[in-house]
């Protein structure tokens, strides 16, 4: 966390760059107490989380990468999106009935080349992204089905986790087969030099959050970023500054 707070005052002082550090897994895989521990060393002027939960009127209004963009950061800055656009080609393929329900020209919706059309689009927005000064970091937390049956067993009989839990996350976990299919195609597709994939092993929460620290850590330091350099000009405006101090009684 000293690593990703002092690349990250570098980060945020350069504004040439941004990072955007995207998360996806299944229920209780750790996505919320990742983003938690891994960034709390880091200055929240230069940190941005965006939870993408069930898409409102208006987002619907627009294409299913609209709202995401809204939400890219700006140069200096570190983006986090807790779900993503991604959430097209897990939920909607697992579930037929919301891609029914999307407010697009039927003969899109269907397409039996659907998926494949979005892993495309998806593909080239990263990419662009990334000409643009965008790092891309992409976390799969992989959760195992025995560990989340035990952390659903510890929402419900803990009191102060009751919150975390509804009948709605139990409905999901029937469809488990279907989105391990479903993360297997988006991975095998989207996983691209520009914008990599990291399947973390989400069981062991100490080493899940070790594990992204340390690859966000990896990448800010490769991008070899140095705090702006004043002028000749700027730093003798700075020596006069300091001798106006310095002459105060």
């Amino acid at each position: 966390m000293e690593r990703l707070a002092k690349y990250q005052d570098i980060l945020y002082a350069s504004n040439t760059h941004a990072v955007l550090l995207v998360f996806q897994a299944m229920d209780a895989a750790g996505k919320d107490s990742t983003i938690k521990h891994v960034m709390s060393g880091i200055n929240p002027q230069g940190c941005q989380v965006f939870s993408f939960k069930t898409p409102s009127e208006e987002e619907r209004d627009h294409t299913y990468l609209w709202r995401n963009m809204k939400a890219l950061p700006e140069r200096g800055r570190i983006g986090i999106f807790n779900r993503s656009y991604y959430e097209e080609v897990l939920v909607v393929r697992v579930h037929p009935e919301f891609l029914a329900a999307q407010q697009l020209p039927e003969v899109l919706k269907t397409d039996k080349d659907i998926w494949k059309r979005r892993f495309r689009e998806i593909n080239n927005f990263e990419e662009y992204l990334t000409n643009n000064g965008v790092t891309i970091l992409k976390f799969f937390l992989n959760v195992s089905k025995a560990e989340q049956k035990r952390r659903f067993l510890e929402r419900i009989d803990r009191p102060e986790k009751n919150w975390k839990f509804s009948s709605a996350d139990l409905q999901e976990r029937a469809l488990w087969a279907d989105y391990q299919r479903a993360y297997e195609d988006m991975l095998s597709n989207t996983s691209t030099t520009a914008a990599p994939w990291y399947v973390i092993p989400a069981d062991d929460k100490k080493f899940m959050r070790w594990a992204v620290a340390e690859i966000v850590g990896d990448r800010l330091k490769a991008l070899k970023l140095k705090y702006p350099e004043i002028s000749p000009a700027q730093h003798q405006a700075l020596q006069a500054a300091k001798a106006t101090l310095q002459a105060e009684s």
